[in-house]
């Protein structure tokens, strides 16, 4: 009798449809319990806390093997759900789907919990949870986190620190590829002590530098150094030039410097402690032009100095005290940075990527005398006899673009594909990208290794970058057990082509550990990918480690123009928008960098009550109250 009723209530339905629709749902729900079976070695080793996200893992990417465009349009006809939101859940998605099919058509359902990971509920708690675990609670205002990355004024700028805990900062991010470990100490014990104050706990990233390929110094460099007042339209001087001084041989910033990246000189020591607030100092700069400054503040690290001209200085530039009206002692400015020379490059030249020494300009073919292409150094020779004729080359974050012609030992011909018409410059320090080169290089480099040590007591979490395998994973986890700091939060930072193809088995790894999480770091990530395709491995990205219950770091030029200027652009509010997915949004330095965090709080908070990952959020909108239909009367 229940069957007969069963089908009698099934009758306005297209029982053909939901029969095929059933079909392919269970070819589907087979396909991910073989998934899972073929992942029975990996699975077994890991906590059994680890492996429901692991399995649902699983089930997602066997689920995300088929092209699920023509099944969803046909779940949608039905309304029922098309699985588009099925990240955190997928099994018990799909088998809620089945369920309904099978009462449309008529026929009996049993559930099958025991093959579901996570239910609906569950499947979101378990990402909650790891993001807690790794990133700490949230505001109690808002889901996200907001991370800023600290400038170097940080390490002696206390009062910066507690602005921005004051602000908001959830997470402080240190980059160990800068700096030393005096500052990286510095900067740390700050955080900790003015979150203490605020009575909040705010947590520690430090991420390694990894092996970063970059372009070497370029020969015929000059030392000199720019001091250049800003001015308005009109020429009126509205901010200072600014220089500080330190003791000769002495690094680190000088105390009184308020984060303006102030060009620094050494000077004697003995010279540099008779000077004192509001004293002058004189020079005939590079340009035989006389020049003076005023000493704006006196610290026992330093000075800072101030003017209303522009100045060259160079070697031979000698500074005099002057005070009441005389010159008293005079100083020799030294450890000046070398400014180093750039490369002219225009679209089919050829230049060489060498393995040793400086890079230079190229030289014209003379009487006896065979035409130099260009050549540029670069910092990690040893990819050189990894590069194959016909791989393409990027520099300076995808400026600049090549594509490998030949290879030798010692250095590798390029063709320039991809410049203005105008042409490029290159300089040194400015990164290269190679997308098509299988580069077997380890993410954690000799240095990385030494500093790891300083970084267990320091941090919270430990930021893998480059990381392009599950043996990097492994191997960075290692390491911190070796140190005694195995329960250290690991951030696998996806900036390379071959990151992304891997994040999979990257994703497994990581669940060994006691929290992880993915930072997408979009820059690098743009160049090795192609920025046509950002857009979709970002989002990729973002419903693997859903799937995963991995929670995500939204990284790279977020209100960028905001922080550095203090007005962000159009496109930039829409991708601040974009970080909703995400369960932490990262910021970089900038003079603006408060203002920049307000903003985002505030687009972000917007964006919650319109949208959590991919589902909206169908709130009351206010926009269009006076068309909205006026309740019937009694």
């Amino acid at each position: 009798m229940k069957q007969t009723a069963d089908r009698s209530s099934a009758g306005q339905w297209d029982i053909p449809a939901c029969e095929t629709l059933i079909t392919e749902l269970w070819t589907l729900r087979k396909a991910m319990l073989e998934q899972q079976a073929r992942l029975k070695p990996v699975l077994s080793q890991l906590s059994p806390t680890q492996r429901p996200s692991a399995i649902n893992l699983a089930h997602y990417l066997a689920l995300r093997h088929f092209d699920l465009r023509p099944l969803q349009q046909r779940l949608s006809r039905i309304g029922v759900s098309s699985l588009g939101r099925a990240e955190t859940h997928v099994m018990a998605n799909l088998d809620k789907v089945l369920g309904i099919l099978h009462r449309l058509a008529g026929r009996p359902w049993v559930p099958h919990q025991e093959d579901e990971p996570t239910g609906f509920h569950s499947g979101e708690a378990l990402l909650a949870r790891h993001a807690e675990a790794l990133f700490g609670a949230p505001p109690a205002a808002r889901r996200f986190r907001i991370m800023v990355t600290l400038p170097i004024q940080a390490a002696h700028d206390t009062a910066l620190i507690e602005t921005l805990i004051a602000a908001g900062m959830d997470i402080a991010r240190i980059n160990r590829a800068h700096d030393g470990a005096a500052a990286w100490s510095a900067m740390a014990g700050s955080v900790r002590q003015a979150a203490r104050s605020a009575g909040r706990v705010v947590r520690v990233l430090m991420d390694m530098g990894g092996p970063k390929l970059r372009t070497g110094e370029i020969d015929g460099g000059t030392r000199v150094l720019k001091i250049k007042p800003a001015r308005d339209e009109l020429g009126r001087v509205t901010a200072p030039g600014r220089l500080t001084l330190r003791p000769a041989g002495v690094a680190g910033p000088v105390v009184g410097d308020t984060g303006q990246h102030s060009p620094s000189l050494g000077v004697p020591a003995d010279w540099l402690s008779h000077l004192r607030a509001d004293d002058r100092v004189t020079l005939k700069d590079a340009r035989s032009a006389r020049r003076s400054f005023t000493v704006a503040s006196r610290s026992q690290g330093g000075a800072v100095l101030e003017t209303r001209q522009t100045v060259y200085l160079v070697e031979s530039s000698r500074l005099s005290l002057e005070r009441d009206g005389t010159n008293s002692r005079e100083a020799a400015p030294c450890d000046f940075p070398v400014t180093s020379c750039q490369l002219q490059l225009h679209r089919g030249d050829r230049v060489h990527l060498v393995a040793a020494g400086p890079g230079r300009a190229g030289r014209p073919a003379r009487p006896g005398r065979r035409a130099q292409p260009a050549a540029i150094a670069c910092t990690l020779p040893q990819v050189l006899p990894a590069l194959r004729k016909g791989e393409r080359i990027w520099f300076d974050d995808g400026r600049i673009g090549g594509v490998v012609t030949r290879r030798g030992s010692q250095r590798v011909e390029i063709e320039i594909t991809q410049a203005r018409d105008s042409g490029e410059k290159l300089g040194a320090d400015k990164g290269i990208n190679l997308p098509d080169t299988r580069l077997d290089l380890p993410a954690l480099t000799d240095k990385d290794i030494e500093d790891l040590a300083v970084a267990a007591q320091l941090a919270d979490m430990i930021g893998l970058s480059f990381a392009q395998s599950a043996d990097d994973v492994r191997a960075l986890h290692d390491r911190l057990e070796r140190l005694g700091a195995p329960q250290l939060g690991l951030v696998l930072e996806i900036e390379t082509r071959r990151g992304f193809d891997h994040l999979p088995e990257m994703l497994m790894a990581a669940m060994a550990c006691p929290t992880a999480g993915v930072m997408i770091a979009r820059g690098d990530l743009a160049v090795e990918c192609g920025y046509e395709r950002m857009a979709e491995v970002q989002e990729e990205i973002l419903w693997a480690c859903e799937a995963a219950h991995m929670p995500v770091i939204w990284a790279t030029q977020v209100l960028e123009s905001m922080a550095r200027t203090g007005l962000p652009s159009r496109s930039e509010i829409t991708d601040a928008a974009m970080g909703e997915r995400a369960e932490c949004v990262m910021l970089n330095k900038g003079p603006f960098i408060v203002e920049a965090m307000r903003m985002l709080d505030d687009i972000l908070r917007r964006m919650e009550t319109h949208q959590s990952k991919k589902r909206p959020l169908l709130r009351a909108l206010r926009s269009w109250a006076e068309m909205a239909p006026t309740p019937a009367a009694k």
